[in-house]
């Protein structure tokens, strides 16, 4: 446990890879079995690439059977995370599961139920300490921590000030080559721990920011009256559980040298393609339908979290209302901060009419500081017909828009030099 984190991806020491067929994303896997891989230890021969499709078949109707899942694409995400965990010595990066709900009741605690019986070495708690999480994690070997009841440890801000370095724990932990340092022993001697493990958590409410942006994020919602499913008692239910994690092992335990050398076509780029990159891989080493499925997953479900993070980040949300008001008059070379100011108070269903409690709205100075960390600065500008007045350039927005709400539909308009203020006015 106290030995340094390796910084890239690891084969296990009882893997000699014979280069195992892989499926074409798109294509039926191969029907070739690969060589039988048996290690000193005993672990079971390979299984033929093509059946990894059905383990993944037979595991997505595991979880339909238990829980009322809110999409396909979410059923999808969880099977292939599932899976994704029995490869964590392959991956660059570990994704989070972030299985959310807004109120109880909507079957995230009994998602994780069966996440915690079909992963690889699960390691579950309700609430444990930094401490605690640092020393259950093995370098060479991560487990999977499951979280249950997440929100108790982040919901109020003195929970979350009290959990703060397990959070941060959560955070580093998303990267190969994080560890973080202690001082142990009587000699006071430095020693690096190891943080790399994939991790689920599940709770009432979104996470922190930091979690929910390194997450493969599953949004509960409560069973509808239509909506049934089989009742789960552990000592009946999870032998069959437990079937398919032995099934997930013996079929990708042989295959971590061709997974960590696979750089699959990802539909999303950044973070987000660090996060699922593993759970693409996992698709494209079963063949058949689900290259097609993990990939729509993944820009299905990252489209829907951009949007969340848009409606929840006021700058964000400030960005677009601002070219929303430009739109509105014909996206005008300038706009005067009063025009400007009219237009986002105007709007009674947006945060700006009541922005810090005020009964004026948003006003000259907190716009200002909102627009202040993209370096957008309103100056005296000289407006048709003669007149001046402060304000700002439609040009001084474009590449920011691009960068942090980029317009769906066409390409972003690239960025434009701004138009000059005048001599002496800039604040």
């Amino acid at each position: 446990m106290t030995d340094p984190q390796p910084s890239t991806p690891s084969l296990p020491d009882d893997v000699t890879a014979p280069w195992p067929p892989v499926a074409v994303p798109g294509q039926p896997a191969s029907s070739a079995t690969p060589p039988a891989d048996e290690g000193p230890n005993g672990d079971p021969e390979a299984v033929p690439a093509s059946e990894g499709a059905q383990i993944l078949d037979d595991l997505r109707a595991q979880i339909e059977r238990y829980v009322a899942m809110p999409s396909e694409e979410a059923v999808t995400a969880v099977a292939l995370w599932v899976a994704a965990t029995h490869l964590q010595r392959a991956w660059q990066h570990a994704p989070r599961l972030a299985i959310v709900a807004p109120e109880k009741r909507c079957g995230k605690s009994r998602l994780l139920d069966v996440v915690t019986e079909t992963v690889h070495k699960r390691l579950i708690t309700v609430n444990a300490s930094a401490a605690a999480i640092l020393r259950s994690i093995d370098g060479d070997d991560p487990p999977t921590l499951l979280v249950d009841e997440a929100d108790t440890m982040f919901a109020t801000g003195k929970a979350a000030e009290k959990n703060e370095e397990v959070r941060g724990l959560i955070n580093a932990g998303h990267q190969r080559g994080r560890p973080t340092l202690r001082v142990s022993g009587p000699e006071h001697d430095v020693q690096e721990f190891a943080t790399f493990a994939m991790a689920a958590l599940a709770g009432i409410g979104d996470l922190p920011d930091t979690i929910m942006d390194r997450a493969v994020v599953i949004r509960m919602r409560r069973r509808a009256a239509g909506e049934k499913v089989a009742s789960f008692r552990t000592g009946r239910d999870t032998p069959a559980l437990h079937a398919i994690r032995e099934r997930l092992r013996s079929w990708l335990h042989p295959l971590h040298t061709q997974a960590m050398e696979m750089e699959p076509p990802m539909p999303v780029e950044d973070r987000a393609a660090d996060t699922w990159e593993p759970l693409v891989v996992v698709a494209d080493l079963a063949g058949g339908d689900w290259p097609a499925l993990a990939r729509s997953a993944c820009r299905s479900m990252t489209d829907y979290e951009t949007g969340q993070n848009q409606e929840g980040d006021l700058r964000t949300r400030l960005l677009v209302d601002i070219r929303s008001a430009f739109t509105a008059i014909g996206d005008p070379a300038l706009l005067s901060t009063r025009h400007l100011l009219e237009a986002l108070n105007a709007d009674k269903e947006g945060p700006w009419a009541e922005y810090k409690g005020s009964d004026k709205g948003l006003t000259p100075r907190y716009l200002q500081l909102l627009l202040k960390p993209y370096g957008i600065n309103a100056t005296n500008r000289r407006f048709p017909g003669g007149a001046q007045a402060r304000g700002y350039a439609r040009a001084q927005f474009l590449d920011t828009w691009a960068r942090y709400c980029p317009a769906p539909g066409p390409a972003a308009e690239p960025a434009q030099a701004a138009v000059e203020p005048l001599p002496d006015t800039a604040a």
